[in-house]
């Protein structure tokens, strides 16, 4: 695996109005591995990766991909990064009035000359690397949840990127439908050196394909660091709960999945007293939100 960083987020910051998303988030993604981006609800996980493809762009500090600061790129050169990477969202995001042929065909006819013959043998290929050659002529609403899954992965690798990106890949998938999609990340990652950059979390899916991990929290950055590390903090016995700091207790319920620990706690301590009071929230309005027609 080389050293350098192909992706290099320094310091971002994304705001919403008066709120903070993103809050001084660090990150480097080295060329050839498997980063799991992980964090519970809300913490940002899905607002950085739209940073990464150049979706929003950070209201401080910078993303810079294959060395390119994707806030100074004009359209020509957003769109010369973009046919670098390929995205795997979370639906899959298939064209419904297109076979799975001409969804995974699609980027091939925008972005190259290629004759229509070698497009379709290109299409074969990639279709067969996901197991779906033989669906090929099938429209989405014509296939399962997990089919949709492998035809988008089919059509993220149709250009050979440098670069993945997996947006939930194993959400909402039965156990044996999301090895399947573990198998083809690493599979890709080993055998086409592509880097990838996989938003989930799934725990169990993570520490199957991750080279390192990073978890985000409430928009910060919590930790980065090898799937090893992360696995000692997982396994730590509860009986020597009280040597780990908050942060790493934090982590270690998340990655667990336990029901006690600092962030249930966190929720109980706020959430309750806040909404009961009205602390910090908008007092609801007094008359009805929708007015008769007749009025």
């Amino acid at each position: 695996m080389k050293n350098e960083p192909i992706i290099k987020v320094r310091d971002v910051v994304c705001r919403f109005g008066n709120q903070t998303v993103l809050d001084g988030v660090n990150l480097d993604v080295t060329e050839g591995e498997i980063l799991v981006i992980m964090g519970t609800s809300g913490s940002g996980k899905s607002t950085l990766l739209r940073h990464m493809v150049g979706t929003f762009i950070p209201d401080e500090g910078t993303v810079e991909v294959f060395g390119e600061d994707l806030a100074k790129l004009d359209d020509k050169g957003m769109n010369k990064i973009r046919r670098q990477f390929g995205i795997l969202f979370q639906s899959g995001a298939l064209f419904n009035s297109m076979s799975v042929a001409d969804n995974v065909a699609l980027s091939l006819r925008e972005h190259t000359d290629l004759d229509p013959d070698i497009i379709e043998f290109i299409v074969k290929i990639k279709l067969e690397q996901v197991g779906l050659r033989e669906s090929a002529d099938k429209f989405p609403a014509q296939i399962s949840g997990g089919m949709k899954k492998r035809a988008g992965l089919a059509r993220a690798l149709a250009l050979d990127p440098k670069l993945l990106y997996y947006d939930e890949p194993s959400a909402g998938l039965d156990p044996v439908t999301s090895a399947t999609i573990d198998r083809l990340i690493i599979d890709l990652a080993k055998k086409a050196g592509a880097t990838s950059v996989v938003v989930t979390h799934e725990m169990e899916s993570a520490f199957v394909i991750a080279d390192r991990m990073a978890m985000l929290d409430k928009g910060k950055m919590l930790m980065v660091d090898t799937r090893e590390v992360f696995e000692e903090l997982r396994d730590w016995p509860q009986e020597k709960i009280n040597k780990l700091d908050e942060r790493q207790q934090l982590i270690r319920q998340f990655l667990r999945g336990d029901a006690e620990g600092p962030l249930t706690r966190r929720k109980e301590d706020s959430s309750y007293a806040e909404d009961l009071l009205g602390i910090g929230a908008p007092r609801l309005s007094r008359g009805p939100s929708i007015h008769s027609s007749k009025e």
